[in-house]
């Protein structure tokens, strides 16, 4: 009896001693992850790097897959990363177009152009729809996405039919993100059932900017990445189903991150569909 009393309780210590040694690895997993995440220089660097890669690339006529043409700021780029991370468009080519925030999205009237005055010589440099206009010719899949700003978001529907886009093209908008304010070092005192409670308000406006490109575009065209990863509430959680940030900034993704929105955004039908 006292043999199986000892074996038993020797069982007990084991059993603690792995799911604290468990709890232990996991509670480094995320202060490592939040470490990585800090690097702002870093991650900035992922954000861009293979976006910037495939810039004004050529579409392929001899390849036989078909071609899709990814245009915007830096919330294209966090997009082109969910679609790298989850082999989504596995059947496309793809080509990117890089246009700076600080220009927008826009092809139309000039006196409908918001564009500061600051801003107004370095926007008539940079890449535009209107560049663009013979490689989205020439693209089956048009995907925009930007931290689209109020005036940009009410004249995008009039933009895209001045892109005379042809019956057989297909053109896809993702809305506008947050997760608001990120504070890392904060983070790296909480305990894990703290984070995963976390949400933050995200920035002014841009639930307002979502609807208008809801309202405008429809809901074949339409992706509202807000509403998907964060519901119709005006906060956003702050780290994956894994416990990894989705962003390091506020603005843009992690790896975790892009992984994570990607698994999400893909459910979506406009998109899963592609």
């Amino acid at each position: 009896m006292l043999k199986k009393q000892l074996a038993k309780g020797f069982l007990q210590v084991v059993i603690i001693c792995v799911l604290l040694q468990t709890k232990l690895v996991f509670a480094e997993t995320i202060h490592d992850n939040l470490l990585k995440a800090s690097n702002t220089m870093a991650n900035a660097e992922y954000m861009r790097a293979r976006f910037l890669s495939l810039m004004k690339v050529p579409f392929d006529k001899s390849d036989q897959r078909k071609k899709a043409l990814i245009i915007g700021d830096s919330y294209a780029q966090d997009f082109y990363n969910s679609i790298f991370e989850g082999h989504h468009l596995k059947n496309y080519q793809i080509s990117t177009r890089y246009i700076p925030v600080r220009c927008q999205i826009f092809l139309g009237n000039e006196s409908n152009r918001k564009i500061e005055v600051k801003d107004r010589d370095f926007c008539n440099q940079a890449d535009s729809l209107n560049k663009a206009k013979q490689q989205i010719s020439e693209a089956d899949l048009i995907i925009l996405g930007a931290s689209w700003k109020a005036w940009s978001a009410k004249n995008l529907a009039q933009s895209i039919k001045n892109m005379d886009l042809n019956s057989q093209q297909k053109i896809i908008v993702i809305g506008k993100k947050s997760y608001g304010r990120i504070t890392i070092n904060d983070y790296l005192s909480m305990q894990d059932s703290q984070l995963k409670q976390l949400r933050n308000r995200v920035n002014t406006g841009q639930m307002e900017i979502n609807q208008i490109l809801k309202e405008t575009l429809g809901i074949d065209v339409f992706v509202d990445q807000h509403e998907l990863i964060c519901g119709k509430t005006e906060t956003c959680p702050l780290f994956t189903d894994k416990m990894e940030l989705i962003s390091f900034d506020g603005g843009h993704l992690t790896k975790e991150g892009a992984q994570y929105v990607g698994r999400i955004l893909f459910e979506n039908p406009i998109l899963k569909n592609l």
